[in-house]
């Protein structure tokens, strides 16, 4: 068998300060989850991150693309560039049988960011959410070791409906710099040309009909999502709940303020989070009655890059890997209690 890449010490650290700074939400959630499932699971998003990043803030947002594909290219060769990113990814994808198809949809999304790209429908909306937020929830599942169909697809809704609650979010942001990503067809009903509004984008009644049909949609997703947590192993269940509560709790926040996403930006305060914090941590056996559910045609192609490549035989190589996410688990908590007696 070859020898497996190893995950630095030092490359972790970069990722995980990314995610503290970058992602507030799901670092919050990521607290909730094992030493062995929280480190990969931090360089996952390290390296969405710095893709989404690449593309979006940087110059050149096609040869940006093309970039990233050849550096994902090195990644699933085992000979990554030498930067913290692409070493760790390198090292979590040999580990866990990370699928090269899910981040090629991961930058197939991206893509359509690039291209400017507007959905007509719903269903064109969750293709777009499957792939930018729905191949990262599959991706979750497997650093948990659950592949498994049903599960997959529940964890795929989770990442879809976490998309669909920051649209929902951000569509003032989004609208300020030209963006638009509420469903057309919903926006004509509602009465509302998308051009026009897009031109001078304000609050009204009609727009936040739309905005709660969304967060409707959202929150279907989630109920379907909560049945997968019980297919989850027992000490993973509280930061997926976290992930789920906590990001549901953006919709919330932003029905409370009639669907007004343009004049604010919707925000959990620190006491609601820690009570969903300890709701996450308490509800670890939610009802599996919507288990399974039909997939969602969007999320297809992410189960199928599942299926496509085989579970990972456990080697001696994978248990250096959680000998080292334990021990680094142990090293902070060291500091933390260092940090308090002083």
């Amino acid at each position: 068998m070859p020898e497996l890449p190893e995950l630095l010490d030092a490359d972790l650290a970069v990722c995980r300060a990314s995610l503290a700074h970058h992602s507030k939400t799901f670092h919050a959630a990521s607290l909730l989850l094992p030493p062995a499932v929280r480190a990969p699971a931090t360089v996952l998003y390290g390296f969405c991150r710095l893709a989404d990043d690449t593309v979006d803030v940087e110059g050149g947002r096609r040869l940006a693309l093309t970039q990233l594909r050849r550096r994902l290219d090195r990644v699933f060769e085992g000979r990554p560039q030498p930067v913290a990113a692409d070493r760790a990814l390198a090292a979590v994808v040999a580990q866990y049988a990370i699928p090269r198809a899910l981040l090629d949809l991961l930058l197939e999304g991206l893509a359509w960011d690039v291209d400017g790209r507007r959905y007509e429908t719903l269903d064109d909306l969750q293709a777009y959410a499957a792939r930018v937020a729905g191949s990262v929830g599959a991706m979750m599942s497997l650093l948990m070791g659950v592949r498994d169909p049903a599960a997959l697809a529940r964890a795929c809704d989770l990442g879809v409906a976490m998309q669909l609650s920051n649209i929902a979010r951000d569509v003032g942001e989004d609208a300020r710099m030209g963006r638009l990503y509420l469903p057309l067809q919903w926006l004509r009903d509602a009465g509302l040309s998308p051009e026009s509004w897009l031109a001078e984008p304000r609050h009204s009644a009609p727009l936040a009909a739309v905005v709660r049909r969304l967060l409707d949609a959202a929150e279907q997703l989630y109920a379907r999502a909560a049945a997968g947590v019980a297919c989850l192993p027992l000490a993973c269940r509280p930061g997926i709940n976290a992930a789920r509560l906590l990001y549901a709790a953006v919709g919330h926040d932003v029905e409370r303020a009639q669907c007004d996403a343009i004049s604010r930006r919707a925000v959990v305060p620190g006491y609601r989070k820690a009570g969903l914090l300890l709701a996450a941590a308490v509800s670890l056996r939610p009802s599996q009655r919507q288990l399974r559910a039909p997939v969602l045609p969007a999320c297809e192609p992410l189960l199928a890059a599942v299926a496509g490549v085989p579970a990972p035989a456990r080697a001696e190589g994978a248990e250096v890997v959680i000998d080292l996410f334990t021990r680094l688990a142990l090293e902070d908590r060291q500091a933390a209690w260092g940090r308090r007696a002083a």
